[in-house]
């Protein structure tokens, strides 16, 4: 069953990839929208695709579980690529206003593609949500021999995403340039529909979990109590306040160790004189163990980090938006072939490939030989170099920018292979975070909060599109009133992206002092097992 998820996800990700690689090319192109508008357009229609999974774990763990939220959201995914397909079909509206709003005839067409292109990107944050956690269900958390194969199923995960991308990026993105979009669409369509097919035959060899309950209820409670218990004080020694023992429970469990900072919601643990009656749900409101308000401390402290992963996928948006429409134009000529430039972003997958490989055979067995203890990099360390990488992938971008702009005024456009050491540099910074920022809130997470934050993890990418998409539109309209046409215009060779480029590099620099301090000063949970 697990090799059945991991050619589900393939699918899955062929699909995804075969919209938002070339999707700003096609706006721009086909719908004929702007050069600020479409790279806008884009980064909304990305960020709702990852700001989704928040909302599909939350149904998933409370109502639906995760196999009826994965097949709910094939359905809904399968009929926005439908609704895409037929939309490319048509032919397009001589112009495209702001986010798809056409005054032309033809805004009727526009409008089915760009319902289908959002009830697609809800059908896939429903299986971001959901699939990988039943992949997890398959496995017996209690048995030690699941863990090398849940180990390994992850990575086979990671590896069906890659795949995925990789052929999306080369055979899809090749058959939308040079033969049609509306057969480009109809093949990404054809592999939501292949995937639902499998999913559905596959259902009597998946084992299920039924949903236990939202994790945000616990958080909610220990808020309520917090200021209910306001005039109550905190007793010296922690170990008077409450925590649920194994006689309170039907079975003893591990706990979290308490901690002196944010000590106004140690007030939800203070035992009152009030009788606690604990076979009253009323009692859970008054009153919380340390466990609970720990959990609630833990998210507390991941909220710094995880703002500057949005500020950080911001800028690897750009991957999606304005690295394709620098691409575009360059020359694209090697030799007698034609590089599509959304097909770089193979490119930069195949190097978070590389990466992978350099930090496993030569980054990680040299920090073993550089730190005394033999201890690794850690997943914060990791973070921070990922946030370090993302300056120079930056400052790459606009030298060559700069560069390119310099060519064209004398005549000779640089080739668009000048374009690969920055797409190398941002694949460096990908592989850095991304895993490790996973990993790491995966592993910070309550055992009742790891769905969930798993998912908060996913929505630094959601926000950091939406926050690229308001940078775009800012920069674009404050420089177009000072100077028309403004840093980016629809003809770039008029206009100034390296200075665009900069904002981001000053950004991206700001970012990561600030991670690093955050980062110094957090604490990792401790979990203390009754004896």
């Amino acid at each position: 069953s697990l090799i059945f998820l991991g050619g589900l996800e393939c699918l899955e990700s062929m699909a995804f990839n075969g919209i938002a690689t070339n999707l700003v090319v096609y706006i721009r192109s086909v719908l004929h929208g702007g050069i600020a508008s479409s790279a806008s357009i884009v980064s909304l229609w990305y960020g709702t695709s990852f700001f989704v999974p928040i909302l599909g774990a939350g149904i998933a763990d409370a109502y639906w579980g995760n196999y009826k939220t994965v097949l709910i959201s094939l359905v809904m995914y399968l009929l926005g690529m439908v609704l895409i397909t037929v939309g490319s079909f048509i032919p397009s509206a001589p112009a495209l206003c702001n986010f798809g709003s056409c005054s032309s005839s033809k805004g009727t067409e526009n409008l089915i593609f760009f319902s289908g292109l959002y009830l697609s990107a809800v059908g896939c944050g429903g299986v971001r949500s959901a699939l990988l956690p039943l992949g997890a269900d398959q496995f017996n958390n209690e048995n030690s021999l699941d863990t090398p194969k849940r180990r390994n199923f992850f990575s086979l995960f990671y590896i069906s995403v890659i795949f995925g991308v990789i052929t999306s990026g080369t055979i899809v993105v090749w058959v939308q340039k040079n033969v049609s979009w509306a057969i480009g669409y109809g093949i990404a369509t054809t592999c939501i529909a292949l995937a639902l097919v499998g999913f559905v035959a596959g259902t009597p060899i998946f084992r299920r979990r039924e949903p236990s309950g939202s994790p945000m209820k616990s958080i909610f409670q220990v808020t309520f109590a917090a200021f209910k218990n306001m005039s109550l004080e905190i007793p010296a020694d922690s170990s008077l306040l409450y925590e649920a023992r194994s006689k309170n429970t039907h079975k003893r469990g591990p706990r979290l160790a308490h901690t002196d900072d944010f000590r106004f919601f140690d007030k939800a643990a203070v035992i009152s004189d009030l009788p606690l009656d604990n076979s009253s749900c009323q009692s859970s409101w008054r009153i919380c163990t340390v466990t609970q308000v720990e959990e609630l401390k833990i998210l507390i402290r991941l909220l710094p980090i995880w703002a500057t992963g949005v500020f950080f996928a911001a800028a690897i948006s750009q991957m999606h938006t304005t690295f394709i429409q620098q691409g575009t134009v360059m020359n694209t000529k090697i030799g007698s072939l034609s590089i599509p430039p959304a097909s770089l972003y193979s490119f930069e997958v195949i190097c978070v490939t590389l990466w992978v490989l350099l930090m496993n055979k030569v980054i990680v067995p040299a920090t073993r030989t550089f730190f005394t203890s033999g201890a690794e990099l850690t997943q914060l360390q990791r973070i921070g170099i990922g946030r370090f990488l993302m300056i120079f992938a930056m400052a790459m971008a606009a030298l060559l920018e700069a560069k390119r702009l310099e060519s064209v005024q004398h005549g000779n456009p640089l080739s668009i292979v000048w374009q690969l050491p920055q797409y190398f540099v941002i694949a460096g910074a990908e592989c850095f975070v991304i895993i490790a920022q996973l990993e790491f809130f995966h592993g910070q997470a309550p055992d009742s909060m790891k769905s969930m934050l798993t998912a908060f993890a996913l929505l630094t990418t959601a926000l950091g599109n939406y926050l690229s998409s308001a940078i775009i539109t800012l920069i674009a309209g404050l420089t177009r009133e000072w100077q028309s046409p403004g840093w980016i215009p629809d003809d770039l060779n008029e206009g100034h992206l390296d200075y665009f480029y900069w904002c981001l590099t000053a950004i991206s620099f700001v970012n990561f002092i600030v991670y690093v301090y955050f980062a110094s000063k957090y604490r990792l949970k401790k979990i203390v097992i009754d004896g």
